[in-house]
């Protein structure tokens, strides 16, 4: 059987004290779902409560992604945070859609909305 590197790369940039961009690249799946939750409880630990996940270059995610989004938005909220969703690719845009976590995590059109949804929830 052919083994295959896990592809994804994930950048993490603090905006302030509670607020975090997680530029996501690849594929979040089930190989690599563990790292992207790492790092948001990481952040967590932190104090940070309020995450936009830049999704521009993000070509794929199954649902171990979607889970990790959901148990982020849910404890972000629950702590007076929240997760905001920034430019999906299509497929990515697509599967958030079929699955209806779009009613739940609205995503923005680009990084700049998403910031400033993020910037007006204080």
């Amino acid at each position: 059987m052919l083994e295959r590197e896990p592809n994804l790369d994930v950048e993490v940039e603090i905006r302030d004290d509670r607020t975090v961009v997680l530029t996501v690249a690849g594929e979040l799946d089930m190989e690599t779902a563990g790292r992207l939750q790492e790092l948001l409880a990481e952040q967590f630990g932190q104090g940070r409560r309020r995450f936009v996940l830049d999704m521009s270059a993000l070509d794929f995610m199954d649902s171990s992604g979607l889970n990790v989004l959901i148990r982020a938005v849910n404890k972000a909220r629950g702590t007076g945070g929240d997760v905001y969703l920034a430019a999906p690719t299509p497929a990515v845009r697509r599967i958030l859609e079929i699955t209806g976590v779009t009613t739940t995590i609205p995503p923005h059109d680009g990084l700049a909305d998403a910031l400033a949804a993020a910037g007006s929830a204080r």
